[in-house]
């Protein structure tokens, strides 16, 4: 592969349509790339140090790997850390980011800070990555420079996710097909409302929901709680981790329920599976908010064929899926109910499957 000197790359934010905390289950997700994404304007340097600038706050942190980085520019000192442990030689870089994928509501913003700069900084320095291993390296510099225990869903679709497609991903085989999803082909939208409710992972929260699921695999003798089923559970004496693992089992259901209604051009189909699968979220692994409940009940009474949240929890996006020609008037629903409940205003947008890393110039 021949290096470049100096480009423009992005790797979009992602909506997961239905399949949250299965991922490091081993289990079945099926997110979709967002047109909001993050830029990295790049160019190589001739030593190996990197200078990082952020256009939102003009903040700029440079660092050669000496120390350990910390805040958000720790996302890009993992990226050419797990780079140089696998081996290769990361040129170094001046880079300016910019981003309008909303932080802090669960839309994956982290993993299209770290696919944008390693889809940079493999093009800089010529480095041979097949982008089907890239998600994994990303997924690794979350985990173990930066802290996240994440799974490779979100890498994933900021890496792999094609236009008017939504990725089904095997979290254990790594397979992916690319699932069609002509939402206006059949006059629908999916409607994406931001409750402004601080959405957080690393308090220990996500780690604690993790741990659980892999005690409880443990407990059961299975490599992981995708190979569980529900009758399984009798074999349980915690509550706790029976509730846990009722949610994985049958949200990895609900995903293979809902591609295959997909597969059959069924959309409108998908809104109970959606909705069962937000109340198996606030009910067995307890990881909503008000907001987030009051967004997804307002949304299903003012018309929506199905809704839920979506991402880690504990705040962040709902997404809902509505007749096109009333996403006004579910927006406008939710924020009046939010008003009435002295919450924040939420922030709404239309969800358009859209591309996955690449380089713009």
């Amino acid at each position: 592969m021949t290096a470049v000197d100096q480009g423009v790359w992005a790797a979009p934010g992602r909506i997961n349509l239905i399949g949250e905390h299965t991922d490091y289950c081993d289990g079945f997700v099926l997110p979709f790339a967002l047109p909001q994404r993050t830029v990295v304007t790049a160019e190589r340097l001739d030593r190996p140090e990197w200078s990082v600038t952020s256009t939102l706050t003009g903040e700029t942190v440079t660092f050669d790997l000496s120390e350990p980085v910390t805040g958000w520019a720790a996302y890009v000192a993992a990226v050419v850390w797990v780079l140089r442990e696998a081996g290769h030689e990361v040129p170094g870089a001046r880079l300016s980011i910019d981003s309008d994928v909303p932080g802090g509501a669960g839309l994956s913003s982290s993993a299209a800070l770290e696919c944008a700069v390693l889809s940079a900084l493999a093009d800089l320095g010529g480095l041979d990555i097949p982008v089907e291993q890239r998600p994994s390296l990303a997924q690794r510099a979350e985990n173990a420079y930066v802290g996240v225990p994440c799974g490779i869903m979100d890498q994933s679709a900021s890496t792999l996710c094609r236009e008017g497609h939504a990725l089904f991903l095997d979290c254990r085989s790594l397979a992916t097909e690319q699932i069609p999803l002509d939402l206006a082909g059949q006059g629908l939208a999916i409607l994406v409302i931001d409750s402004r409710a601080p959405h957080q992972l690393v308090d220990g929260e996500y780690a604690a929901r993790r741990a659980a699921c892999e005690r409880a695999a443990e407990l059961l003798g299975v490599p992981a709680l995708r190979d569980a089923v529900l009758d399984d559970l009798s074999r349980l004496d915690d509550e706790l981790l029976i509730r846990r693992s009722r949610h994985v089992i049958t949200e990895n259901a609900r995903v293979l329920d809902t591609i295959a209604l997909l597969r059959e051009g069924r959309l409108r189909e998908i809104g109970p599976l959606m909705t069962a699968s937000h109340a198996s979220m606030r009910d067995d692994f307890e990881i909503t908010v008000p907001e987030v409940d009051e967004a997804v009940d307002t949304a299903l009474a003012a018309g929506a064929y199905g809704a839920r949240m979506t991402g880690g929890g504990f705040g962040g996006c709902v997404l809902a899926l509505v007749e096109a020609e009333k996403a006004a008037t579910v927006a406008e629903a939710v924020t009046t109910a939010f008003a009435a409940r002295g919450f924040n205003p939420p922030a709404t947008f239309l969800a358009l499957p859209s591309p996955g890393a690449h380089r713009l110039s």
